[in-house]
């Protein structure tokens, strides 16, 4: 996975805000990326074209030989669905399905197959045996976003993408959270990049970026 020079400008008004200037990226496979900078500096804007929810201005989106700028909406979706896991810090979560069912609506948006079986298993791997029909409401914001990672996991994708998604936790829910995480890419040998505030979170990356002025930039 890659971005070859990708620029993205927001209209504000009559003000143009450039937020990513040419910027160049590449994910390792099966390799554990932490992204920091501070608010605002464009980190969701890459995380959204990396899962090809956005596209960039100029520059290009490369994901194992496809150029996800070039696809239509209908492909890009489907590769997304397919392939491209995805944790957002306030969740994804349709509040009037359970656990259970939000997981196999994943499914069925990936490969049109649900199964109920294999869901309840991914709960349960993730310490969700108990909420596997409960709605939203009736789960904490820990639970409700592990429930998000078995979404996110729910097609066996190759890469991982996680938007500040502790970023609305305690502490103790955040490390449930961020676990279920880091036990998925040792698991499954998947490529994961993960958005944070939090230095000492970033620190236990393989691989520590920063987003300054429009580029990346290792630590």
């Amino acid at each position: 996975m890659r971005l070859e020079e990708v620029s993205k400008t927001y209209r504000e008004g009559p003000v143009d805000r450039p937020v990513l200037r040419d910027a160049s990226l590449e994910l390792l496979a099966g390799e554990m990326t932490s992204l920091s900078g501070v608010s605002g500096s464009g980190k969701s804007t890459l995380i959204s074209l990396l899962a090809g929810l956005m596209l960039p201005d100029s520059g290009r989106v490369i994901f194992d030989g496809d150029e996800i700028n070039e696809l239509d909406d209908v492909a890009r979706a489907r590769l997304r669905a397919r392939r491209v896991g995805v944790v957002l810090q306030s969740g994804n979560l349709i509040p009037f399905l359970t656990a259970v069912q939000n997981v196999e609506l994943a499914m069925e948006l990936g490969d049109g197959a649900r199964d109920g079986e294999r869901a309840e298993d991914l709960l349960s791997e993730l310490g969700l045996g108990e909420r596997l029909h409960h709605l939203p409401r009736r789960m904490s914001g820990g639970e409700a976003q592990r429930v998000s990672v078995a979404m996110a996991l729910a097609n066996e994708p190759d890469l991982l993408l996680a938007d500040e998604a502790t970023g609305q936790l305690d502490s103790a829910n955040a490390e449930q959270v961020m676990g279920a995480i880091f036990d998925a890419w040792r698991n499954r040998g998947l490529t994961v990049m993960f958005v944070t505030h939090n230095p000492e979170l970033a620190a236990r990356a393989g691989r520590r970026l920063v987003l300054e002025d429009g580029e990346v930039r290792d630590l």
